[in-house]
């Protein structure tokens, strides 16, 4: 006799969730053929970032970022050509518990500007050597990361 051990299962899963909360979130690199990134400014915290956030209850990582391209940048990449991982991260500066997918865009189109709104200040594409000055130094890092083909760091912040 097969016994179905769903419900303990989820009971694990939320006592984990309770006693080991752990914030997920993403951030994706969208670099056209001119060679320049997409940034974001938020109306909440400083500085330009790349797009992204948090992932939402039965959403993958990537639909996440697909998402948040869309939301924060008008973005929308393309399906034939899928995000690429370059590196997961503990953020230790947001949270003790707080981790980042960090994504790059092989293909992407821009349906039209984006046009500031309650969450986006400010949306533009920047050449990666002439990043604005107020582009955090995480940014910075990760940027030269994909940039130089490096390994991605176990850490957000540098």
């Amino acid at each position: 006799m097969i016994l179905d051990h769903s419900w303990a299962r989820r009971l694990f899963h939320l006592g984990a969730l309770a006693t080991r909360g752990m914030t997920l979130g993403v951030r994706g690199a969208a670099i056209d053929e001119a060679g320049r990134v997409c940034l974001v400014r938020h109306t909440y915290v400083a500085g330009w970032h790349l797009p992204g956030g948090g992932i939402e209850a039965g959403e993958s990582a990537a639909e996440a970022m697909i998402r948040e391209f869309r939301e924060e940048a008008e973005i929308v990449v393309d399906p034939a050509q899928p995000l690429r991982l370059h590196g997961f991260y503990h953020n230790r500066a947001a949270a003790g518990r707080d981790h980042v997918a960090l994504y790059v865009a092989p293909a992407f189109s821009v349906r039209a500007p984006k046009a500031p709104d309650r969450e986006i200040a400010a949306c533009g594409f920047f050449p990666l050597d002439a990043l604005p000055p107020e582009t955090t130094q995480a940014t910075r890092v990760r940027l030269r990361e994909i940039r130089e083909g490096l390994p991605p760091a176990a850490q957000w912040q540098p």
